[in-house]
């Protein structure tokens, strides 16, 4: 189950989701925010 949630990020982290999803690393800035969080275990 998926649970829709708010988040803040500074113009330079959005930026670099951005980039992120243009080059195809992430599909959208859920998925990006879930791979942020894997990557800290």
């Amino acid at each position: 189950m998926k649970y829709k949630i708010s988040i803040s990020v500074d113009e330079k982290t959005l930026l670099k989701i951005r980039k992120g999803m243009l080059e195809g690393r992430f599909r959208n800035k859920s998925h990006a925010f879930e791979y942020a969080v894997e990557v800290m275990e």
